[in-house]
């Protein structure tokens, strides 16, 4: 299975017919200038190609109301003077003799999409959809929105395929207001957006927008709004929202599938959001969202209005679906002080219905309105010239990234594996994954094992030689990601070894997650070259900053929780260029739980990960691991269970000694610092 690419080109037919400011950003090039980047980046190529279908009139009305789509069928026949005056009955819409039928080839793009993935023909994909849909509303076209086409598909999931648990994952700048009254009272649909919200101040200007809003009826708790109320949020304010706020209520709500309203105007230079987040921060997000529900990821496209910044952050959403190890994030990993406000009001608003949030210490509260007491909404001031010159710093800022990715090519080999002898037959890998056979030159490999017992027999010698090789074509970029073996008794010491030739042959800054009782190389020190966590340690103790230990947690929601609320930030904030996960000799991980550490660790290092596991782990270790290196799914962790009351506090106390110097660990009011401005 691969990655399916929906489009159509008739969704290029409709424009605006006459002068409008408001509307003219939404333009046919949107979607030709993202299509053309695909192409000159190989990866159209690489995709499933699937032309889109326009959806039924009864599959549109799923969602809308018979009325309606006869207003918009109606479309069709009426001149420009005619469409112009429909239009000014709506907020911020235009229509055009050509929109009905764009806005049904939208719909189908999805509903193509959503049947793909669940009958198995893809794995994932993006729907290169316009007009967009989350702000179309059951009988009202809205923000240049005609047919809800994500909600459209969750119903049709739900009723073609069966479907009971499916996450809405919403990141475009603009609060998809419709998509949120569409299913406000179901808990089957799990509806999650950031937006813009200024405390009230920007568009759509609506109450609901705020973080205490948080669904009705049954459908209480799986409405999440996380309203953004400054401009300038960035890579680290998005991955923060992730760690702290999604993933914890995703994993715990265990959805069959993940649809994204993929809006890009929450990118840099775009003029509607005015954010910083670069494009590769998209790659970051889906990747994250890719161990969810198996895999099963459909994007659909929604807003993005400077067209380089949308083409760009489109092509590094398919490469990651594509499996594509994400380019590191740049820039500093340090949430503002603003965001942590406004990720602790959902966090307080959500907590009296998630477990996954009451279980870190999160007190809910009755009230988390981001809006002062008593404030209405009202329109922002034009911008200034402040706005045009970050703008244009942005745009530079985006040039300069750019130029940067062009120099970091894809390494030809994805994933390589150096085992000591062959797989099983019936252990079947990605067809593409390297079963390498060289070593590292005899002299060098003795050279590097000399200081140490462990590595003297030459079985431990052999393992020795196969892991520098794979390293050294790690760091010379001709792998992106490995996994090799070594006796139970040498692990300790052929991981010193690796740790010591990686920083000697150009790592800046190595990444040491060990599982198990494994103890921190002795000449290791804490001059920032190398972060040592252990997860298995003999109890929670942070001995430097560069030196982490933690107890394994026993359950799913203890186990996540140390991932999410401590293993990542950790590894964020100190962006590391290559990452070492050492599964030592019992080290109490089970397969699922060692793959989604594995898949999660792809991110913060460019996808640089060597896995060094026991030889007498199981193959189907070896092969699990590779998988999700490859870009594959981690298998589920089963039911969420909570973590235990003691788990909680060793990682609360951990967080509370680290926060200071590691900015991603940093959440407002739970320790009084609310995080850097």
């Amino acid at each position: 299975m691969g990655t399916a690419l929906v489009y159509h080109e008739d969704m290029t037919a409709a424009r605006l017919l006459w002068d409008d400011p408001e509307c003219e950003i939404e333009r046919p090039e949107r979607l030709t200038t993202a299509l053309e980047r695909l192409r000159q980046r190989g990866l159209e190529q690489r995709c499933l190609r699937l032309v889109a279908r326009e959806a039924s009139e009864a599959e549109l009305g799923l969602v809308h109301s018979p009325e309606y789509v006869a207003l918009l069928r109606g479309t069709q026949a009426l001149s420009t003077e005619e469409l112009q005056a429909l239009s000014r009955q709506f907020d911020a819409v235009y229509f055009h003799p050509s929109t009905f039928h764009c806005a049904r080839l939208a719909a189908g793009a999805a509903l193509q999409l959503v049947d793909a993935v669940l009958a198995g023909v893809a794995r994932n994909g993006l729907a290169l959809v316009r007009p967009p849909g989350h702000h179309s509303q059951r009988a009202a076209a809205n923000g240049f929105c005609m047919f809800n086409s994500v909600a459209i598909a969750a119903k049709h999931a739900q009723q073609k395929h069966g479907l009971h648990r499916i996450l809405i994952v919403d990141w475009d700048i603009h609060h998809g207001q419709g998509t949120q009254y569409i299913f406000e009272d179901d808990p089957s649909v799990l509806y999650f957006s950031w937006h813009r919200y200024e405390h009230g101040r920007f568009w759509p200007y609506l109450r609901e927008s705020d973080a205490d809003t948080v669904g009705r009826g049954r459908g209480l708790g799986f409405t999440v709004n996380l309203p953004w109320n400054q401009v300038g949020m960035g890579n680290a304010d998005y991955m923060a929202a992730f760690l702290q706020v999604l993933l914890p209520l995703a994993f715990e709500f265990n959805a069959e599938l993940v649809l994204v309203s993929a809006g890009f105007d929450s990118a840099i230079g775009d003029s509607e959001g005015q954010m910083q987040a670069t494009p590769e921060c998209f790659a970051h997000l889906t990747q994250l969202l890719q161990v969810l529900a198996g895999g099963r990821v459909c994007a659909v496209l929604e807003g993005g209005y400077h067209l380089e910044s949308l083409s760009q952050s489109v092509c590094m959403m398919v490469q990651a679906l594509l499996g594509d190890p994400a380019p590191p994030l740049s820039g500093p990993m340090a949430p503002h002080g603003s965001a942590l406000q406004s990720i602790q009001s959902v966090r307080a608003a959500q907590a009296p219905h998630w477990m996954s949030l009451r279980q870190q210490g999160v007190a809910p509260v009755l009230s988390s309105s981001t809006r002062s007491p008593g404030q209405e909404p009202s329109p922002p001031m034009p911008a200034g010239p402040e706005f045009k010159t970050a703008a244009a710093q942005a745009v530079a800022a985006l040039s300069s990234l750019l130029d940067q990715l062009r120099l970091r090519p894809t390494p030809p080999v994805r994933t390589a594996l150096a085992l000591p002898a062959p797989l099983d037959g019936d252990l079947v890998l990605p067809h593409d994954v390297l079963c390498q056979e060289g070593s590292a030159p005899q002299e060098e490999t003795q050279a590097w094992a000399r200081p140490h017992e462990a590595l003297a027999q030459d079985k431990a010698l052999s393992a020795l030689g196969r892991v520098l090789h794979l390293l050294d074509r790690i760091l010379d970029g001709q792998v992106s990601s490995g996994i090799a073996a070594t006796p139970g008794p040498a692990v300790a010491a052929t991981l010193d070894v690796a740790i010591r030739c990686g920083l000697s042959h150009g790592a800046q800054r190595l990444l040491c997650v060990a599982v198990g009782q494994l103890d921190r190389p002795p000449d290791l020190t804490d001059d920032g070259g190398t972060l040592w966590l252990n997860v298995g340690g003999k109890e929670a103790a942070a001995l430097s900053m560069f030196h982490v230990s933690v107890p394994l947690p026993r359950t799913t929601g203890g186990f996540l929780s140390c991932v999410l609320a401590l293993v990542l930030p950790l590894a964020y904030s100190f962006q590391p260029d290559l990452v070492l996960v050492v599964l030592g000799p019992a080290h109490g991980l089970q397969d699922p739980q060692a793959a989604l550490l594995a898949a999660l660790l792809r991110g913060p290092a460019g996808g640089r990960v060597l896995a060094l596991v026991d030889e007498e782990s199981t193959p189907q270790l070896a092969v699990v691991l590779a998988r999700v290196l490859h870009g594959e799914a981690p298998p589920s962790l089963g039911p969420f269970c909570t973590a235990s009351l003691e788990t909680m506090q060793a990682l609360m106390h951990l967080r509370g000694q680290l926060e200071p110097q590691w900015k991603m660990l940093r959440v407002a009011g739970e320790t009084g610092r609310p995080g850097s401005a």
